[in-house]
């Protein structure tokens, strides 16, 4: 649908609206009277290595890869810090999490301050939000959503509507909130207000539940195990001492053992920290299974079954760790393909009403995850399987099909990219940059060399994270663990080891480097304000 912007608007977006500091290019408003419509889709906790336009060796994802070969797949795409709320804050904000105050999970988050969605919605555009957000609050500037409470529940979800706390949805989450997701899509296509719609999904954040249409055969299946999936750690006592390892998941909320063939859970499962977290952790998985109608706990019950039957006969053996893996990355896999096929109805949709040759489509994650490297789950390091994050994002009149890019780009720099392709002014303090020069091929020269990393959770909380900061070149990673007992520094030659298993702190050979990195270090502390 064609969205005329009424003259007068367009001569005030005009003469306000100047480009981003680091280009000269121009919105598509500047060259024509549309302006786009946004379709932001965003998972939790999808790793790169699970979206087959990155690699097909774990699972095939032809929706997602649509949108990449439509448009551009980013490369070198990272987060600021790297758990669920806070970079869910930075993307809103366009700010790190020392700025827009949401450190960690459980620090507040202003929802008064400035988000790009309240910045199009006080320029015209229909706002709406689908799914989780996980802030406390829900950002102003939404004329429509449906949020789910905190992390949400895989079946059956309870959603907050515009501000209404409704009774429990009957359904698999993924889907319901493709389906309202459609809902809002087919209300705009006959408005000519253009339109941003948040679309993020759950899936596919722990304890991966996966849809029952995909439990048959689900066992059967088989991935490839990573190299370090039995790391010793040696060089590296932050990640030694961290409690997200496989071996240590709860075979009950993880794993998905039934208390019939496991009355008691042997898994730490990260929850350490907490007194009696073990048994609080598992009782969250029976309480999942409680959730469900009588017809979806049929359908679970022969793959419980049969889940708790394996478990009892690789316990304690030396197939129990392969086992394990193999158990997590079923579910995990499974979660994501459901995501996959959802967008695939979205996308479907786009092309079928024409809303597809004016809509700029993203598709990122929250941040990474780690699918059995370094022997772990979960995230927070700044080790690149949780510091990279997929982006993908089309537009067919400004970025050709099939593009790629390898800038280092930040999840803050989407807040700046789309005020500017909407012809939105865009304000001084945001700390990310524009990404429309990288659409067509032309980084510009002044373009970050190193992106700065900070993760602030305490190491007395979920799975036993040190605190740490760190920058990252194009091939060398320097971490600075600041946690008491963790103190000091790791550094890595990304060429020559990818997979980061040797620390080279004390290589003599980079000296150098090191150096450089530390001095790259207290230049990003300042430039960033960073004052702690």
């Amino acid at each position: 649908m064609r969205h005329l912007l009424p003259s007068l608007l367009l001569a005030i977006i005009l003469c306000t609206c100047g480009p981003a500091p680091e280009t000269d290019a121009t919105g598509p408003s500047d060259a024509t009277a549309r302006r786009p419509n946004i379709i932001f889709i965003m998972s939790d906790d999808h790793a790169q290595r699970a979206i087959s336009a990155y690699t097909d060796e774990l699972i095939q994802t032809p929706n997602l890869d649509r949108i990449a070969a439509g448009g551009m797949l980013f490369r070198n795409s990272f987060v600021t810090n790297s758990i669920c709320a806070p970079s869910r804050a930075a993307i809103l904000t366009g700010k790190y999490s020392h700025i827009n105050g949401k450190i960690d999970n459980l620090s507040p988050f202003d929802p008064n301050q400035w988000t790009f969605p309240e910045a199009l919605h006080e320029a015209g555009y229909r706002t709406s939000l689908f799914g989780k957000h996980h802030l406390q609050e829900i950002p102003h500037g939404l004329d429509e959503y449906r949020a789910l409470i905190g992390q949400g529940d895989y079946y059956n979800p309870t959603f907050i509507h515009n501000g209404d706390t409704l009774a429990p949805t009957i359904g698999y989450t993924t889907t319901l909130i493709t389906d309202y997701a459609l809902e809002e899509l087919r209300r705009n296509a006959d408005s000519d207000q253009p339109f941003v719609m948040l679309y993020w999904h759950k899936a596919p954040h722990r304890n991966w539940m996966p849809d029952t249409s995909d439990l048959p055969g689900l066992l059967d299946q088989r991935y490839p195990e990573p190299a370090s999936l039995r790391d010793d750690y040696a060089g590296r006592p932050a990640a030694a001492n961290a409690d997200m390892r496989i071996a240590d998941m709860f075979v009950s909320h993880d794993l998905k053992v039934t208390e019939e063939y496991e009355p008691n859970d042997p898994g730490t499962g990260g929850a350490t920290f907490w007194e009696d977290g073990p048994r609080r952790m598992a009782e969250n998985f029976y309480r999942e299974l409680e959730r469900l109608t009588p017809e979806q706990r049929a359908a679970y019950k022969p793959f419980l079954d049969r889940v708790g039957r394996e478990w009892q006969s690789v316990k304690g053996t030396d197939r129990e760790l392969g086992w394990r893996y193999q158990r997590y990355m079923q579910d995990y896999l499974a979660s994501v393909k459901s995501v996959d096929e959802n967008v695939g109805r979205v996308l479907d949709y786009l092309e079928e009403s024409g809303l597809d040759e004016n809509t700029i489509v993203i598709y990122t994650s929250d941040q990474g995850f780690y699918l059995g490297e370094h022997g772990w789950y979960d995230k927070r390091f700044m080790y690149e399987e949780s510091h990279r994050t997929p982006l993908l994002i089309s537009y067919p009149p400004m970025i050709e099909g099939g593009s790629t890019a390898d800038a280092l780009v930040l999840n803050i720099d989407l807040a700046p990219t789309l005020l500017q392709l909407a012809g939105v002014p865009v304000p001084d303090d945001l700390q990310g940059r524009s990404l429309l020069p990288i659409f067509r091929g032309e980084t510009p020269e002044d373009w970050r060399e190193h992106i700065y990393y900070r993760y602030y959770q305490e190491m007395n909380s979920f799975h036993r994270v040190a605190r740490h900061e760190g920058v990252r070149g194009e091939r060398y990673k320097l971490i600075h663990f600041t946690e008491p007992g963790f103190e000091g520094y790791e550094l890595y030659d990304l060429q020559e080891d990818p997979g980061e298993m040797e620390n080279r702190i004390d290589d003599p050979s980079l000296t150098a480097v090191k150096e450089r990195l530390q001095t790259e270090l207290r230049e990003k502390r300042q430039e960033l304000k960073v004052t702690d």
